[in-house]
This record gives structure tokens, C-alpha cells and sequence, in this order.
């Protein structure tokens, strides 16, 4: 189990990093360019729901885990 919870800590960890680095490249791009605010502000809505699932299929993991432990 040490292996699997390891392996889920990186990999959510990854995820945070790649959202918080692809909404801060959205954000610059949504600056830089203002002819096309509403692709990258769809984007950026499109990173968050990404990243809300992502934490809330992790979360499920560890409630299972820990139930069938």
C-alpha cells in the first residue's frame, strides 16, 4: 500500500503543478493577446474543472483504501 500511496502523491502533485503552470501561461497569453480572451478564458475554466475532478477521483481513492483496509 506504501507504493500505491506513494504513486498517487506524485501524481497529484504533478496535477496541482501542471494547473497551476498552464493557468499562469493562460494568464499571460490572455494578456499578451487580447484577440482571443475568450479561448484562453475557456481554457483556463477547462484547467480547473480538469483539476476539481482530478483531486475528487484521488480523494475516492483514499476513501476506498481506507474502507477496505
Amino acid at each position: 500500500m506504501d507504493i500505491v500511496n506513494e504513486i498517487s502523491n506524485v501524481l497529484i502533485n504533478l496535477i496541482r503543478l501542471g494547473a497551476v503552470f498552464r493557468l499562469v501561461y493562460c494568464l499571460f497569453r490572455m494578456v499578451s493577446v487580447e484577440d482571443e480572451q475568450s479561448m484562453y478564458k475557456k481554457r483556463m475554466k477547462n484547467v480547473v474543472i480538469f483539476y476539481i475532478i482530478a483531486e475528487l477521483i484521488f480523494q475516492f481513492k483514499d476513501m476506498i483504501i481506507g474502507y477496505y483496509s
